[in-house]
């Protein structure tokens, strides 16, 4: 009776913690971040949305994932500019310097599982099928190929000064970035924008220096929300002004990698910016489903 008892309290809980989602990932950003206000990036992830729901069983419940049939590819340059358009140099960071951008939001309208859940269902290329059932998904969908190409991304090996994990919970999104920052006295940096079009920009005046260390982490497109988060030994972050040809003004997070030597030499900043790898520091800003944490 008393095993029973404690089966469907903990049906409860989780239930609960699907119904009103914010609630424990709110409370536990605030337990463990108190000075760090939550960014609008992770707080749209807490909220259900989305066009159409798959279901997806774990021990205790059945839960609505959502999963936007509107996905795009993963991939070796998948967290960037198609074009490798938010790719420059960091001698470029001066007042006047124009590029065309296009950092708008997109989403796959995923939303953060409580942690358990999230821990619970599997998430490994040799688990694919078991993966698709739990979705309802056909192994040669459109959806399948997302799924797996972002499982084979997440397994793919670090580079040389590289530190990587997906993380499939706003709980192991906050535990990796801290541990990598070495403490939790952090701030969480995004694109200060809301709409964006693809239009050549300048950079303004008051750009700053604000980190030689982060982590930074790029939404992943899966059915539920997790994040590709990764940190590189020598990096630069900065927060620059710009103003779009139609008068529009926001600030935008960029990173600079000061050692490239171990990328694929094929990488596309290099084929951009006609540099070779490990020459000169590279830099590129972050897409608007992206954050960035650094040490306060």
């Amino acid at each position: 009776m008393e095993f029973r008892s404690l089966r469907f309290l903990a049906f409860l809980f989780v239930m609960l913690a699907i119904s009103h989602a914010s609630l424990p990932s709110e409370d536990y950003w605030k337990l463990v971040l108190p000075h760090t206000p939550m960014p609008k990036v992770i707080r749209d992830l807490l909220q259900p949305k989305g066009l159409r729901s798959v279901e997806a069983s774990t021990s205790y419940c059945t839960i609505q994932i959502i999963f936007n049939k509107a996905f795009q590819s993963t991939g070796e340059d998948a967290h960037y500019d198609s074009d490798g358009g938010s790719f420059f140099l960091e001698t470029d960071l001066h007042p006047g310097k124009k590029m065309k951008l296009n950092l708008a939001i997109t989403t796959n309208e995923a939303v953060f599982l409580p942690h358990q859940v999230a821990e619970s269902i599997p998430f490994s290329s040799n688990k694919l099928s078991e993966i698709l059932s739990r979705f309802s998904l056909k192994e040669n969908s459109a959806e399948a190929e997302v799924i797996k190409k972002a499982l084979e991304e997440c397994e793919k090996p670090a580079m040389e000064g590289e530190a990587k994990y997906c993380a499939k919970s706003l709980e192991s999104l906050i535990e990796f970035s801290t541990s990598k920052l070495g403490s939790r006295n952090v701030n969480v940096l995004t694109n200060d924008v809301e709409t964006m079009t693809s239009q050549e920009y300048e950079f303004g005046v008051g750009m700053n220096k604000i980190a030689n260390k982060s982590v930074v982490c790029h939404e992943v497109y899966y059915p539920y929300a997790v994040f590709y988060c990764h940190a590189f030994a020598k990096t630069r972050t900065y927060m620059i002004p710009l103003v779009g040809a139609d008068g529009s003004k926001f600030k935008a997070v960029a990173t600079c990698h000061i050692d490239t030597s171990a990328w694929h030499p094929k990488h596309v900043a290099f084929k951009v910016l006609n540099v070779k790898p490990g020459t000169v520091p590279v830099c590129h800003f972050i897409q608007s489903n992206d954050m960035v944490w650094i040490p306060k």
